[in-house]
């Protein structure tokens, strides 16, 4: 009943609230040359749209590297120097606006609205004038300057194969041995619960980590998608997801007797909000605040995030380190609960 009734109820909201083409709240740094009239009244209007928030101002052309790198600037709006005067003497300014483009579609939507306003703002300028001014808004993609879609769907991509292998396979494991009547021999046996748990875990350690590494061959000189930071650091990262998404599955293993039951959850709770969820497709900007919150208990999101860093930013750990503790801390929780599952059944 809980399947035929509630799962169409809560694909349908979340589908209707997280797939949209709109922008909403995304974080914008600013690197002010000028600070005069014009450049502050282009910014009110870029900030007051609702579409834009000011996330920090920037000083120094050196600065713009590392504001990305932080991962919370989508985009950078600089204007030039001597910006009025060069509008009023020669007719023309220029804004560049340089956007993240690890997120091709993201980037995009973000340069057009804030190409839209403003072409809105030079509109309003030349009502007044006698002689129309022009305002060009020069646009550069930082980290994937082609815009190729694969620089998106690989590390997406990676989150839920690594998921699908991990959790799933591992989900069904303990409960084929209570179906088959084997986890009998188990429970009389001298082993304690966390040794039977890493005994079912190892072998999809190891299959996984194997996948993970065959996805990034394929990524790299297939896809020809760029490693820019450290190859360990990488390995490191996807062994720590999949110790996750393993201790997830045997926390599924270990709260149903069915193997239909562990698919299903596995499957349909697992895959769905990894896909709609993660940050994958759709910018986690754009939901509502309540699923905002849901985002950041999804581990594919921190995965996603951190992979995005290290392959086409080239970011070392001291940027990832908020993520990597964040599933760290989220594969002991599942353990832990595993653990205690399973000694309440050996009892």
């Amino acid at each position: 009943m809980i399947i035929l009734f509630g799962m169409p109820v809560v694909q349908l909201l979340l589908f209707g609230y997280v797939i949209t083409n709109e922008i909403k709240d995304v974080k914008v740094a600013v690197f002010d040359q000028s600070k005069d009239e014009n450049t502050r009244k282009i910014n009110d209007k870029i900030l007051s749209s609702g579409y834009f928030k000011l996330y920090e101002n920037i000083d120094h052309l050196g600065d713009i590297e590392k504001s990305f790198r932080k991962g919370s600037v989508k985009e950078v709006i600089i204007y030039e120097k001597d910006f009025t005067k060069k509008l009023e003497s020669e007719g023309t300014a220029s804004i560049q606006l340089i956007a993240d483009a690890s997120e091709p579609n993201t980037a995009n939507l973000i340069v057009n609205y804030t190409s839209g306003i403003v072409a809105s703002y030079n509109k309003d300028l030349n009502k007044t004038a006698l002689q129309p001014d022009f305002i060009k808004p020069e646009v550069r993609m930082y980290y994937n300057a082609e815009l190729k879609g694969v620089y998106l769907f690989v590390p997406g991509l990676m989150a839920l194969l690594l998921t699908l292998i991990s959790a799933l396979m591992t989900s069904i494991s303990i409960t084929r041995e209570k179906e088959l009547g084997t986890m009998e021999v188990l429970l009389v046996s001298p082993l304690k619960p966390i040794q039977i748990i890493i005994g079912k875990v190892m072998p999809y350690v190891v299959m996984s980590f194997i996948n993970a590494a065959i996805i990034l061959l394929i990524a790299h000189f297939i896809f020809e998608v760029p490693i820019r930071g450290s190859v360990v650091l990488l390995l490191a990262e996807c062994l720590l997801y999949i110790l996750v998404a393993l201790s997830l599955g045997i926390l599924i293993s270990t709260s149903t007797n069915s193997q239909q039951v562990a698919m299903m959850l596995s499957m349909v709770g697992l895959m769905l909000p990894a896909i709609l969820l993660s940050g994958f497709i759709f910018p986690i900007e754009n939901m509502p605040f309540i699923l905002q919150c849901v985002c950041q208990v999804i581990p594919p999101r921190w995965f996603i995030a951190i992979i995005k860093a290290i392959m086409l930013k080239g970011v070392g750990f001291t940027y990832v380190w908020k993520e990597t503790l964040i599933l760290f801390a989220m594969m002991i929780v599942f353990i832990g609960l595993s653990v205690k599952k399973f000694k309440v059944r050996l009892e």
